[in-house]
Formats: C-alpha cells, structure tokens, sequence
C-alpha cells in the first residue's frame, strides 16, 4: 500500500485548506488503495475570515495546526517532524491557506517564499524521487520548490499564471478535469476549485491528479 503525506493548511477556503479538495482527495486516496498521513505547520495563520461574511476576523488569531486537526478529525501531526523516507508521494489541496500560511503568495505574489516545514519537506521528497501532487492554488508554490521550467497549472488565470512564469515557472493552461504532468519534477497539478463551479466538477481532476501521483510513485 503506497503511503502519501497530505500538507494541510488550516481549516476552510479563505483562510486554510478548502474543504472540499482536502476531502476528495483522501476519498480519491482510500479509493485507490494508498493510505494517507495529514500534517500542518505548527504556525500561526496570517489571519482569520469569517466564512459567513467573507472579512477578517479582528483580534482574532487561530493555529495552522489546530485548525487542520478539526479537517483531519484530529489525525494529524506536525509538518516538522515528517520524514520523507516513510512516504511514497505527496499532496497538498488548495485554498488560500496555500497562499497564506504555507506560503505568503497572496501578501507578496511573485517574490513570494514558501514556509520553510513544507519547502525542507517537499524538497526532501523530491530529492528522494519521489512524486508531489499540488491541487488548485498551490502549484505558485512548484517554482520555489522545484526551481526554474518546472512545468504547472493553476486553470486559465492569466494574473497567476502570470507570477508563475515571472518566478521561472512554466504555466499550462489546463481543464478543470484535466492535470499538467511535469515527468522530469514528478509533478502532478490540476486547478480544482480555481476553474470548478461544483463539487462534482472538481473531484474530476483532484481524482485523476491522485492517480497520476500514485502511478509515478
């Protein structure tokens, strides 16, 4: 049974890990055999949003890796303890926790970094050969990650697709059920909920990005 660390970001669409792309893809794991390990920075999120009138929550302040827990049913651990030699391949869902708390996309766009637990642990498993499957937003993270001409996609945003090939990444326009494959990286990305207009529409390419990952690892 392949075994795949799954980076989330905290808890929700506009300020963690959507949801829904965290769901389908241990449900597309499950359904393909591999098991699955849920880690998160132990980290303080950039801010707060209330998910019901879309504003920041002043004064309030949350941890990535508490919030991740109430996504894994408290199955999860921290991203600095992983060791790459006891997995098989990798996958971060999207949501804008992606582009805030495991990166800083969204504060500084093309000169942005990415959290230091998630690039020493991407790196290392990339460096081991190992397969990374980056959902919706996440792939602005492939550049800083996997260095110049890794190939990616976020969907058809030209203003993404714009700091991705500014970082020396190269941008695929791409299907919402369709992925861009990188064989020389192992990288596997797919838009998700940057092109998806529903559930369904979405777990079209999460499924088939859990599959391509899984068959390079």
């Amino acid at each position: 049974m392949k075994k795949v660390a799954l980076i989330l970001s905290g808890c929700g669409v506009y300020d963690g890990s959507e949801i829904y792309e965290s769901v389908l893809t241990m449900l597309s794991l499950e359904n393909h055999g591999a098991s699955y390990q849920c880690f998160a920075p132990n980290v303080e999120q950039l801010h707060v949003i209330n998910h019901l009138v879309g504003e920041v929550a002043e004064g309030e302040s949350r941890n990535v890796l508490v919030e991740a827990a109430r996504l894994a049913r408290g199955e999860v651990k921290d991203l600095a303890d992983a060791q790459a030699a006891d997995f098989d391949a990798v996958i971060v869902p999207g949501g804008f926790g992606a582009a805030k708390n495991l990166s800083d996309f969204a504060v500084n766009g093309a000169a942005m970094s990415v959290q230091e637990d998630v690039l020493q642990f991407v790196r290392a498993m990339h460096k081991a050969g190992k397969p990374t499957g980056l959902i919706c937003i996440a792939p602005t993270m492939a550049a800083r990650i996997f260095g110049d001409g890794v190939k990616c996609t976020v969907g058809n945003d030209a203003d993404v697709a714009a700091a991705i090939n500014s970082m020396g990444g190269f941008h695929q326009a791409c299907a919402v059920d369709e992925v861009c494959i990188d064989d020389k990286m192992k990288l596997v990305t797919t838009p998700a909920y940057m092109l998806a207009t529903s559930i369904g529409e979405a777990a079209k390419g999460i499924n088939r990005c859990v599959r391509e990952v899984l068959n390079m690892a």
